[in-house]
């Protein structure tokens, strides 16, 4: 391993080798990242159909929830039958049979990585992840002298990257 003689040697060295280590999880996140962006569209999706058997007499708003169907409206009511765009439930049965375009099974445990709550399994993985990517911005500025043009020009492309990421959040 590398000597650590100073703050600056500390950084860099940490700084090379979380990188290396973190270059897997940081291609999972970028990937999935990138598939959440479309995820208002059937991109890469394949429809599923589901036949199961849940309560009975379920209004509208618990049978959205129960299938995990968003804005789920009824179009059409025939006895017991209730007809919405993804499929039917009979509410004297409880049998309700639709369809839902899903990711295939890794795809959708990788964005799944993004949607991680603190009760989740993933989310120490989640904040590891972000506590390292701060020290990446921290350590990055030990990365070169302060007095080289390098650094100055790091500096200047660091305040255009702020301004730009607060210019694409408040508008």
């Amino acid at each position: 391993m590398d000597k650590i003689k100073d703050t600056r040697s500390f950084m860099r060295v940490t700084h090379r080798y979380l990188g290396y280590f973190l270059a897997g999880i940081m291609a999972v996140y970028a990937l999935s990242g990138i598939l959440l962006v479309y995820r208002d569209t059937d991109f890469l999706k394949k429809e599923k159909m589901y036949d199961k058997v849940i309560d009975k007499n379920l209004t509208e708003k618990e049978l959205g929830k129960e299938l995990k169907i968003k804005n789920l409206e009824i179009e059409k009511t025939e006895g017991s039958l209730f007809h919405f765009k993804q499929g039917t439930y009979n509410s004297e049965s409880g049998q309700a049979k639709y369809s839902r375009k899903e990711l295939p099974f890794v795809l959708d445990k990788m964005t799944k990585l993004h949607k991680a709550q603190s009760k989740d399994t993933l989310s120490p993985l989640n904040t590891f992840f972000g506590v390292s990517l701060f020290f990446f911005v921290i350590s990055s500025f030990w990365m070169f002298n302060p007095k080289t043009k390098a650094f100055k020009r790091g500096m200047v492309f660091t305040i255009a990257g702020l301004i730009a990421s607060i210019i694409l959040l408040l508008f």
